[in-house]
Formats: C-alpha cells, sequence, structure tokens
C-alpha cells in the first residue's frame, strides 16, 4: 500500500471520528430507535419511541411506564471513537494489515452497538422485576455499568485479537 491511500485511510478514520462527534444526536436516535424495535419484538408490554426526545417509553400496557432518555454518556457513540483512534493508528504504522483492521474495526463496532443494547435491556429488565424506582437504580448505576464496562473491555480485546491474529 502506498503513502496516499495510507493517508486516505488514515484520513478517513479520524474523518468518522469527527463525523460521530458531529451528528451524535442523531446517533443517538438511531440507537434509541433500535431500542425501541428491540423492546417491541420481546415485550408485549407497548413501547413507544420519541426520536425528538431520544427518548424510548416501556412499558406501556402496566401501572408503571417509563421513559429511558439515551443522553451523550449512553449512547455508544463515545466507544467507538477509541476504536476508530486506534485504527487510525494500527493502520498509519502497519499499513499491510489494512483489509484485516478495518474487517476487525467493523465486527467491533457491531459488538459495541450490540453491548450498549443490551445495557438498555439490562435496565428494562431490572425496572420490570424489582420496580421503576429499585429496578432502575440497581440497572442504570450497577448492572448497566457492568455491562458497558465488561462489554467495553470484551469489544477491546476481540478488536485486538481479530486485528493482530496470524493467519494459517
Amino acid at each position: 500500500m502506498g503513502r496516499f491511500p495510507v493517508r486516505l485511510s488514515v484520513f478517513a478514520l479520524v474523518a468518522a471520528g469527527v463525523g460521530l462527534v458531529l451528528i451524535e444526536r442523531a446517533y443517538r436516535v438511531f440507537e434509541v430507535r433500535l431500542s425501541g424495535l428491540i423492546l417491541s419484538v420481546i415485550t408485549s408490554s407497548g413501547t413507544e419511541v420519541v426520536g425528538d426526545r431520544e427518548t424510548v417509553y416501556f412499558g406501556l400496557s402496566g401501572d408503571t411506564p417509563l421513559g429511558l432518555r439515551m443522553t451523550p454518556e449512553c449512547s455508544s457513540v463515545f466507544m467507538l471513537l477509541p476504536l476508530l483512534l486506534v485504527t487510525a493508528v494500527m493502520v498509519w504504522f502497519r499499513p499491510q494489515n489494512s483489509r484485516t483492521l478495518f474487517s476487525s474495526l467493523a465486527i467491533a463496532a457491531v459488538a459495541v452497538v450490540i453491548v450498549n443494547q443490551l445495557r438498555v435491556l439490562a435496565i428494562v429488565g431490572l425496572v420490570n422485576w424489582l420496580g421503576v424506582d429499585t429496578g432502575y437504580y440497581w440497572g442504570h448505576t450497577l448492572l448497566g455499568s457492568l455491562v458497558s464496562v465488561i462489554g467495553g473491555a470484551a469489544t477491546l480485546v476481540l478488536f485486538v485479537w481479530l486485528s493482530t491474529r496470524r493467519r494459517a
């Protein structure tokens, strides 16, 4: 790979990171819509997504409906940024591995989105099980944080493993 394609690849990765930051709100709307879709498939208690508020409402047919608002801190966009930047650095120093790096990035990016959706499902599950006050507290503070930290770490390990393994 020549220097121009390497520079172009690194620029594209950095630009993708900047672009994600710039469209972060639209990305949160995408994530909350995805959460609403998943919840509507796995629950029968009624869900509603209000994209303008980045909020998914669930439990609408029960006594204690709740809305989860996807704030910037809850979005997976900031978990994707380090992957983009690490990929850019690795492409710069090991351009011969670009194809492997880009495929590893794609797989890790999907894993990050899945982890964040699992976090939302953990919160919803505990709210349904323990009630709004206790369930939200434990779901958001403890279990949701554990899912994010462990899932994020596992995703990073997956990315490193996929991008550095030797092919047989």
